[in-house]
């Protein structure tokens, strides 16, 4: 009886130690992300969400020539011998008004060093001559090419939930701007998990405005958004240097004679020729070759953002109905653009 009763303790004490085993050999249960509620810091999303909060340094290539950052106010430059002290954006369109003064002089602009630069995640660094200047704008990559993602802009307040690696939320945030946003992101771990608090709304450069509901939705608008307007990453400071009066007395001045028109990739060739003549009463008129009215319509300007647009409203010219971008690639030429696949190329008429 007694050596049943140590057989069966035995027993007993071997399965007990199997299952221990057992349960030590299994692996620990992995937790799944909820793809459309939350988002781990290095995820892509997540990436481009930083290059839509990312300072835009394009503001004042006139004066550094580099797009990735912009030189912090207050500072000073000297302007074909003109001091001029520089204290927010608009005073940097005084230097494009001093170049234009005058046709046949050099236009030189010098800094007065030191300034303090301000990067793309917003962190900031003192220079301290021209020569480390042109060091770190080497490093920047132009003409639209950039990270930074500009036709679209997070419209704020936004909160965000912090989550433990098990899900947990652990905390929340509320940001009120691009900066802070850039902060947040780069504050967390790679590994980090966070969520947006939604819907979260959007505004496009054309002021329209887009509510998103989850991570699909999100990452899907800012991708649509890459690429649709010009983001002036270059330094051809005269192609957007219209102001509402000035581009309105140009339209009106003369006929326009229509050279081409490209919608969604495509060229338009029934268009070639068309004749636009500009009211100042907001009407415009198209003629064809043999100058026979073919449609009223209407126009108007206003600027966003510094810059200047064109409304065109046809009744049966289609085509030409959009919120235009304006470009004057010449003396006597305008360029309306929307994206990289509408445009429509204008000639003054002026004699004919």
């Amino acid at each position: 009886m007694k050596k049943f009763f140590k057989s069966a303790m035995y027993a007993s004490l071997l399965v007990v130690t199997l299952g221990f085993t057992a349960c030590q050999k299994e692996s620990p249960a992995e937790i799944q992300v909820d793809d459309e509620k939350t988002l781990v810091a290095n995820s892509a999303t997540v990436k481009l969400i930083e290059r839509t909060v990312s300072n835009d340094g394009s503001f004042d290539n006139i004066v550094d020539g580099a797009s990735c950052f912009d030189i912090s106010f207050p500072y000073i430059v000297t302007v074909n011998g003109l001091d001029i002290k520089i204290d927010s954006e608009p005073d940097v369109e005084l230097i494009e008004g001093i170049f234009e003064a005058f046709e046949n002089d050099d236009d030189i602009v010098g800094i007065i060093f030191p300034v303090t630069i301000v990067l793309a995640d917003y962190s900031e660094l003192v220079i301290d001559n021209i020569e480390d200047l042109g060091k770190i704008s080497k490093d920047c990559i132009e003409g639209g090419d950039d990270d930074d993602i500009e036709c679209i802009d997070v419209v704020y307040p936004v909160t965000l939930f912090t989550y433990s690696p098990n899900l947990e939320q652990t905390g929340s945030v509320t940001v009120t701007g691009d900066k802070e946003m850039r902060r947040f992101f780069a504050g967390l771990s790679g590994t980090g998990i966070v969520g947006f608090d939604f819907p979260v709304a959007f505004e496009m450069y054309d002021g329209t405005k887009i509510t998103v509901n989850n991570n699909s939705e999100l990452a899907n608008a800012i991708e649509r958004a890459m690429d649709v307007c010009d983001e002036d990453d270059d330094n051809d400071y005269n192609d957007d240097d219209f102001t509402e009066e000035g581009l309105a007395n140009f339209l009106v001045e003369c006929p326009w004679l229509v050279e081409e028109v490209e919608r969604n990739d495509q060229d338009i060739e029934r268009y070639e020729n068309y004749k636009l003549n500009f009211k100042e009463d907001g009407s415009v008129t198209a003629t064809d070759k043999a100058g026979d009215l073919l449609t009223t319509g209407e126009w108007s300007i206003k600027v966003i953002d510094y810059t200047v647009r064109l409304k065109l409203e046809f009744e049966n010219m289609d085509d030409f109905n959009m919120e235009w971008y304006v470009n004057d690639s010449d003396e006597d030429e305008l360029e309306l653009y929307f994206g990289d696949d509408n445009e429509i190329e204008l000639k003054s008429n002026c004699g004919g």
